[in-house]
Parts: structure tokens; C-alpha cells; sequence
């Protein structure tokens, strides 16, 4: 089980303290498989930047740093059951706003918190009058702008040519919250999405193929027309 980074938002929790009951629910569900023996690694992400300091605090090696049964890593590589290597990042260090504009950054983070909450009320009207629908304002807003379609496009063009550096065959992101799958230059590009926005994942099956799981439409299906579980899940 990969967690690919802002797992825990402490820009969010900074600004102010909120922990629903449902969140712990979350972290005991995945501190309960790793204890079971799933092998789980944490992604560092740029919202979670106390986990970089704790880091690089105790001198982690370059396994990365173990909290219980968790491995909490800055990148790391993952070989699929038909033997490609992907290199696993949360992605941040591609985005150039990250490097230099970190105002900016943190404004955006702002930005897109209010169009979530303008969202979750959105939702709140339509269970109101029965309405079962899954559109996302920020993602609507995104995707229209041409700034952000550009910024989109730029961002997985970096990622891609990084990863083909690297010498790997593909590679396993997030950061930009736009879940995608897809060949760029020779190059499996992967990003998984988020649970808050997109509510999407990665999984891979048993003969080594990632796709895209969507919430929206795992929850509409009847419980015996599921998967089974797979070797990974990202």
C-alpha cells in the first residue's frame, strides 16, 4: 500500500484544528493492515513537511524512516508483477510555484480549501432535494481554466522526463490532484488523484496493469461484482 504523500494535511491542521472521528477511523484501518503484514510506505508530500523534518532529524537511511510498521520515504521504486520498475513520488519538486513563489503556493492552498467547502455544501443541497450527484466544483473550475490545463500539461511533461532520466519505466504521482493514466515519450505516467476531490486510486492487478478505481462508481456497483484484492494498491 503506497500513500502518495498529504496523506495528513498539517497546512490544514495549522490553520485549524480539526480531526473528525471518521480520520482516525482511516489511520487504524491502515495501521491495522500493516500490523497484518501489508507492507505500507509513506510518500512524503509537501503538506506534510513534519515528516521530512523527522526525517532527516533521526538520519533516516536510504530505506527511509520506520514509524511502527509504516516506512516513510521521500521517493521510492516499485516493480509491478510483469517487471516494470515505477519510480513512486508524491511530485511537488515539479511544481514550479513550489520552488519559487511559495506565497503563491499557500494562497492557492487556500483558494482551492474554499471552492472544497463551497463544494461540500453544493453536495449538502442536492442530498436535500434527493439529487445523488458526484460534480466537483474545483475540479470543474480547473479543468475550464486554460492556466491550470496549461500548468497541468507542463507539470506531467516535467514528471515524465524526469522519470525517463531516471532510467524507470514509469512513474506514480499525485500533488495535482488530476487523476490520469496514460503513455508520455515511453513513459507510463500515473497520477492517482486524490479521496477528497476526485476520490480516485491506483491498483494494480496480478499481471502487473495499473488502472484507475473511481469511488463514484465502485459504490454504485453490487458487492459480489467487485474486485478481488490485489497485489498493490497506490
Amino acid at each position: 500500500l503506497y500513500l502518495v504523500g498529504d496523506i495528513i494535511d498539517f497546512w490544514a491542521l495549522r490553520r485549524r484544528w480539526f480531526w473528525p472521528s471518521t480520520h482516525s477511523t482511516v489511520v487504524q484501518k491502515i495501521l491495522r493492515q500493516a500490523r497484518a503484514g501489508v507492507r505500507v510506505t509513506y510518500v512524503q508530500g509537501n503538506h506534510d513537511p513534519v515528516l521530512g523534518l523527522l526525517h532527516a532529524f533521526l538520519e533516516a537511511d536510504d530505506k527511509g524512516l520506520a514509524l511502527g510498521d509504516i516506512q516513510i520515504v521521500p521517493h521510492c521504486l516499485h516493480q509491478t508483477a510483469d517487471g516494470r520498475r515505477l519510480w513512486i513520488i508524491h511530485g511537488d519538486l515539479f511544481d514550479l510555484s513550489m520552488q519559487y513563489a511559495r506565497w503563491l503556493t499557500h494562497l492557492g492552498d487556500r483558494g482551492y480549501s474554499a471552492l472544497l467547502s463551497l463544494n461540500r455544501w453544493h453536495q449538502r443541497f442536492n442530498r436535500l432535494f434527493g439529487i445523488r450527484s458526484h460534480w466537483s466544483l474545483s475540479a470543474f473550475i480547473k479543468h475550464r481554466i486554460k492556466r491550470a490545463v496549461q500548468f497541468i500539461g507542463q507539470y506531467e511533461e516535467f514528471v515524465a522526463r524526469e522519470c525517463r532520466r531516471g532510467g524507470y519505466d514509469g512513474v506514480v504521482c499525485g500533488h495535482i490532484h488530476h487523476a490520469e493514466c496514460k503513455e508520455m515519450h515511453g513513459i507510463q505516467y500515473y497520477n492517482d488523484g486524490d479521496w477528497v476531490e476526485s476520490c480516485t486510486a491506483l491498483i494494480e492487478d496480478f499481471d502487473g496493469q495499473l488502472r484507475l478505481v473511481r469511488w463514484s462508481e465502485l459504490r454504485q456497483q453490487p458487492i459480489e461484482s467487485l474486485p478481488l484484492p490485489l497485489q498493490e494498491t497506490v
